[in-house]
């Protein structure tokens, strides 16, 4: 009797990113640069989210400790929203006592 390959073997093997990594699977599909700018803009979003809680600040103390309207502080803390500057970043940072570090790597 010939024994078969299990169905489940056999899908796999028709896999055309089988063995490469998530990021190779992005670039070829052409959405890296974008999935990595969201991912940064999510982390720092729930990041800031984060601190802003640990400091018991409304939207709106923060907001005026940034010297900027709520609704700006709305699109900062929007983390599907991928438009950052660093300025805005900067005086979210120093509204909760904090600092920017940022650093430029190799790609």
């Amino acid at each position: 009797m010939k024994s078969e390959r299990p169905l489940a073997v056999v899908f796999m093997s028709k896999r055309i990113h089988r063995g490469s990594d998530f990021r190779e699977f992005l670039k070829a599909e052409g959405i890296l640069k974008e999935v990595e700018a969201l991912a940064w803009k999510r982390a720092l979003s729930f990041q800031l989210q984060q601190l802003r809680k640990e400091k018991s600040l409304t939207k709106s103390q923060m907001a005026n400790r940034m010297k900027t309207s709520r609704a700006a502080l709305d699109r900062l803390l929007d983390a599907s929203n991928p438009s950052l500057t660093l300025a805005t970043l900067d005086k979210a940072a120093r509204a909760l006592g904090r600092k920017i570090k940022l650093e430029l790597v190799p790609a």
